[in-house]
């Protein structure tokens, strides 16, 4: 769901529910529905935003704009490329650096764009989305990028070329305004470009259905279109890979979230990739790579699902299929992501939600040996190459470690060249000291081991008074793993209740995620779904059994369907929580996919549209679950929703329509707050982030400490 999504819904919808009291809240910018939002605010702001409150604000903001942050970069040729924010530039630097520079403690950065200053400049809250740098001829440097920049921090981006010598816009040079578009150079004059133009352009879930190859000066509008897929499918895209012998152009058909078709262009023809569109298709140079979602019967081989396969491009396009498995998952182990360097393949895997790192040789057999990195039980572990077109830079990687009680550190090395070297490493935000990272598996209602991580005091008292926070997602094949997190270190870990308890966090690893592969992600699809649910509640009983907490002690907190999740907590499994905070959430699944990108997710959840889907469906949708748990009298967490106007993912229809409902019922405990910018993300700079962060957290705290 995290993915790029459909237009926004800006309007009244023209088939609302006559039967939903609360449709008029769909109008998202109403007058109605605005002051409303206006009111909700109001009142939550009232209860909440004390001293107490903002003191947390402004410890999560120190955090998020700290200085001695590590600065993220990406090489390009000579330079080193970031994005930074703090409290002096909240929108935002986009610059450069020399590796020299880098590598020290104090970089000298080159300014290219300070969105603050454009965004006062053109009177518009531009939000930086990224940067598409044009490759250059071999040994050039690059002198062109097409940036990105969203109007109110949602998906919709306007696109314009940049001058990277002279930091600045290129007057009358490639644009587009802001859209779900998706682009891609295709050489110094021309690109392709997949965007809305015009009648029949767009798929139902709200993507571009075409692609056109433009030149430079060419209206978009008058290109020819090179690649169109049905309406019925999600999304069309074509990419060009530029690296020096071994240019590609592909062309993808997004059928649905988990299914694809891979189109290579061979002399003025789009030749398919034959597979079936459950493997995920990945090229580099010379090698296709397989990723199949499901068993993949190919020739007398069964390959298995999870697992990663390289066949040769070229041989295996002219009808070769012949393969080599490089990855073979267990009960235990599943891939998480794999990238290239100019002669080897890495590979990053889950053992029990913890990364291993391994490196496959293609040019011995593609043989796999682990790469030891040291560090603790439970972490975290990303890597990819530095710059594998650089001839000084081919087989160098980056590193990033991080566990929950460790901050993040940033390693680089070079394959064979020994243990990879500390660059830069982010100091303690919280002091950890007596604090511990425990495993735990609960037994779900079918029998599953679901595993949770536990993050607490060493000495825990084992009498079920302490406050709990539990944190989940269970979708999208979305892994959730030990990594660092300041705010949750403060807000959480070391604040301490009037008895004197510290808060004890809890991360959940649910199916529908992508922790232990493929499966596990299936094991919650469509009809399945409830088994995610069942994952979430068992942990919070296994939480009770254990006497870490009581119900009246523990909190949920999950945004979009993690929002979801805790949805139905609170329509289905109330009396497990003493609070909860939906962020972002989808709720109303009968009109889901009306809403903003929800036609996109049907692989996911089902279509509610066909009465079979919807019979399922019916059985996780809380907008409609919370009728019959107020027949039946339950009980309910004090909850509080929490969205943003400008989210063109899943919007904020179904968080105001929840809470309306449930305040219309007259059930206690029920708060709403609706960010005006910030996208799906529900904030669009740290200042905003540090709001609604501190809202949530502060209100989860009152309620269960």
């Amino acid at each position: 769901m995290d993915s790029t999504s459909a237009a926004p819904l800006t309007g009244p919808t023209t088939d609302s529910d006559p039967d939903d009291n609360f449709s008029w809240l769909e109008d998202i910018h109403g007058a109605a529905a605005v002051d409303w939002v206006r009111k909700r605010n109001a009142a939550t702001e009232d209860m909440l935003h004390d001293e107490a409150y903002r003191s947390l604000e402004s410890s999560v903001l120190s955090v998020l704009d700290a200085q001695d942050r590590i600065p993220m970069a990406t090489k390009r040729g000579r330079y080193y490329y970031n994005f930074w924010r703090d409290a002096s530039h909240p929108k935002g630097l986009w610059r450069r650096t020399t590796w020299q520079s880098y590598a020290g403690e104090d970089p000298d950065w080159q300014i290219l764009l300070d969105v603050d200053a454009l965004a006062a400049a053109e009177g518009t809250d531009w939000v930086f989305a990224g940067a598409a740098l044009l490759r250059p001829p071999e040994g050039g440097d690059y002198l062109r990028a097409l940036l990105r920049l969203s109007p109110d921090g949602g998906d919709a981006v306007a696109v314009r070329e940049f001058d990277l010598q002279a930091a600045r816009f290129v007057p009358d040079g490639f644009s587009l305004p802001a859209g779900k578009s998706q682009v891609s150079w295709d050489g110094p004059d021309a690109w392709y470009v997949a965007t809305d133009f015009g009648p029949g352009s767009l798929t139902r879930s709200g993507y571009a259905r075409t692609v056109r190859r433009v030149h430079r000066g060419m209206d978009p509008g008058q290109a020819p279109e090179v690649f169109a897929i049905e309406a019925s499918h999600v999304m069309a895209q074509v990419s060009v890979d530029q690296t020096p012998g071994y240019r590609h152009v592909t062309a993808t058909d997004v059928v649905d979230f988990f299914n694809t078709s891979t189109s290579i262009l061979r002399e003025g023809q789009w030749v398919p990739v034959e597979v079936p569109t459950h493997v995920r298709v990945g090229l580099h140079r010379q090698w296709l790579m397989f990723s199949p979602q499901q068993e993949w019967e190919l020739g007398t081989r069964t390959l298995p699902s999870g697992c990663l396969a390289v066949a040769d491009l070229d041989a295996f396009l002219s009808g070769e299929r012949t393969v080599t498995v490089v990855f073979t998952p267990d009960a235990d182990t599943s891939l998480q992501s794999s990238s290239f360097t100019a002669d080897h393949l890495l590979l990053t895997v889950l053992h029990h939600v913890s990364s291993r790192i391994l490196v496959a040789d293609p040019a011995d057999g593609w043989q796999v040996r682990r790469l030891e990195v040291g560090g603790e039980e439970h972490q975290d572990l990303s890597i990819g190459p530095v710059d594998d077109e650089d001839p000084e830079t081919a087989n160098d990687f980056w590193l990033v470690s991080t566990g929950f009680l460790s901050p993040a550190t940033l390693s680089r090395g070079t394959i064979g060249a020994g243990a990879p070297q500390p660059i830069k490493s982010s100091p303690a935000r919280f002091d950890a000291t007596g604090l511990e990272v425990q495993q735990h598996f609960a037994t779900s209602d079918d029998g599953t081991a679901v595993p949770y991580f536990q993050v607490g005091p060493k000495d825990l008292a084992l009498d079920g008074a302490n406050p709990v926070l539990m944190n989940g997602y269970g979708g999208f094949e979305t892994s959730l793993t030990p990594s660092y997190s300041g705010v949750v270190g403060r807000a959480w870990l070391r604040r301490e209740s009037t008895s004197g308890r510290n808060g004890v966090y809890v991360l959940t690893n649910i199916r529908g995620g992508g922790e232990y592969g493929p499966a596990w992600h299936r094991a919650a699809l469509r009809e399945n779904r409830p088994r995610a649910y069942e994952d979430f509640a068992a942990i919070a009983r296994d939480l009770v059994h254990r006497g870490v907490t009581r119900p009246e002690h523990l909190a949920a907190t999950g945004r979009s369907n993690g929002g979801l999740l805790v949805g139905n907590m609170l329509t289905v499994y109330p009396e497990l929580f003493g609070a909860i905070s939906c962020g972002v959430p989808l709720l109303d699944m009968r009109r889901y996919t009306r809403l903003s990108a929800g036609h996109s997710w049907i692989a996911e959840y089902g279509d509610p549209d066909v009465a079979e889907d919807w019979e399922f469906i019916a059985g996780f949708s809380p907008y409609h679950l919370l009728d019959a748990a107020l027949a039946a009298g339950k009980t309910f967490p004090t909850t509080l929703f929490w969205s943003a106007t400008s989210d063109d993912r899943v919007g904020p229809v179904q968080a105001r329509k929840m809470a309306a409902k449930m305040l219309d019922a007259q059930v206690p405990g029920i708060w709403y707050r609706e960010s005006l910018e910030g996208g799906h993300a529900g904030a669009s700079d740290n200042r905003q982030s540090a709001q609604m962060l501190a809202t949530s957290y502060e209100f989860l705290w009152r309620a269960v400490s």
